[in-house]
C-alpha cells in the first residue's frame, strides 16, 4: 500500500513538473512568437511605447533612464548566466568564485537601478491624473506583471546570493533553460530549485507571453539609424526682424476734393 502511494505521488509530481516546466514554457514561447507576427501584421501603427513625456516629465526624466539601463544590465546578466554553460566561462579563465562575485554585485546594482526606475514609472502612472486616465488594459496587465518579475528577481539575489549561502543556479535553472531551446527539456533540473527561483521563472514565462500585446514591442524598433544619420543644424536668430512699414497708396481724388 505504501509503495503504491509513493508511486502515485511520484507520478503526480512528475505530471506537475511536466506541466509547469515543459508545457507552460513552450506555450508561452509559442504565444510570444505568434503574437509578434499577429501584432506586426495587424497593428503596425501601435508598435510604439506611447510616450507620455508631454503629460509629465519630472519622474520620467529619472525613472526612464534608470529603468532602461538596469534592464539592459539585467538582460545581459541573464544571457550569460542562463545561456552560457559554466564550462565555457571556466575555459576562458573565469573561475566560479570570480563569476559568482561579479554576478552578485553587478546584478545587485542593475536590480536596484531597475527597481528604482520602475518604481518612478509606476508612481507617475498612479499619481499623475492625465497619465492614469490614458492607461489602457495592456498597461494594467504589463506593469503588475513586470513589477512582480523584477521584485522576484531582486528577492532571489538578496535571499540566496547576498544574505544567503549562495545557490548554484547554473547547474539547475540554467540546465533547464538551455534544454528548452535545445528541444530536450529537463524539468527535473529546476524541480528541486528554491521556490523563489521557480516563481521568478514562471513569472518570466508569463511576461514573455504578454510581451507582444503590450508596449514592450517597441524593444524591436530600436532607432539604430539614429546613430548614423547626419546632424541637423539649427540656427537661432539673434533678434526678431523688424517688419517693414506698410505704405498705403494716396487717394488723389480725395486729396483734390479736400483742397
Amino acid at each position: 500500500m505504501n509503495a503504491a502511494t509513493s508511486s502515485s505521488a511520484a507520478s503526480s509530481a512528475g505530471g506537475t513538473g511536466l506541466l509547469l516546466w515543459v508545457a507552460v514554457p513552450y506555450i508561452c514561447l509559442a504565444v510570444f512568437v505568434v503574437g509578434h507576427v499577429w501584432r506586426y501584421r495587424q497593428d503596425q501603427f501601435g508598435w510604439t511605447s506611447r510616450t507620455s513625456q508631454l503629460l509629465e516629465h519630472r519622474l520620467l526624466r529619472w525613472g526612464g533612464p534608470l529603468f532602461h539601463l538596469g534592464a539592459f544590465m539585467v538582460i545581459a546578466g541573464h544571457v550569460v548566466g542562463l545561456a552560457v554553460p559554466a564550462s565555457w566561462t571556466a575555459a576562458v579563465g573565469i573561475d566560479e568564485h570570480v563569476y559568482h562575485t561579479t554576478a552578485v554585485w553587478a546584478g545587485s546594482v542593475a536590480g536596484v537601478a531597475m527597481v528604482a526606475g520602475l518604481g518612478m514609472l509606476c508612481a507617475r502612472r498612479l499619481l499623475a491624473r492625465r497619465i492614469r486616465l490614458g492607461t489602457d488594459r495592456s498597461d494594467k496587465v504589463l506593469f503588475p506583471l513586470l513589477s512582480l518579475t523584477v521584485l522576484l528577481g531582486i528577492s532571489v539575489t538578496a535571499a540566496h546570493n547576498v544574505f544567503g549561502g549562495g545557490y548554484d543556479y547554473r547547474g539547475s535553472v540554467s540546465v533547464w533553460f538551455r534544454g528548452l531551446f535545445a528541444l530536450r527539456p529537463r524539468p527535473e533540473a529546476i524541480a528541486d530549485a528554491p521556490l523563489l527561483f521557480q516563481l521568478h521563472a514562471l513569472s518570466a514565462c508569463l511576461l514573455f507571453a504578454a510581451w507582444p500585446f503590450t508596449r514592450l514591442v517597441h524593444v524591436w524598433s530600436a532607432p539604430i539609424g539614429y546613430l548614423v544619420r547626419p546632424y541637423l543644424v539649427y540656427r537661432r536668430r539673434s533678434s526678431a526682424p523688424t517688419p517693414a512699414p506698410v505704405r498705403r497708396p494716396r487717394a488723389s481724388g480725395a486729396s483734390r476734393h479736400s483742397e
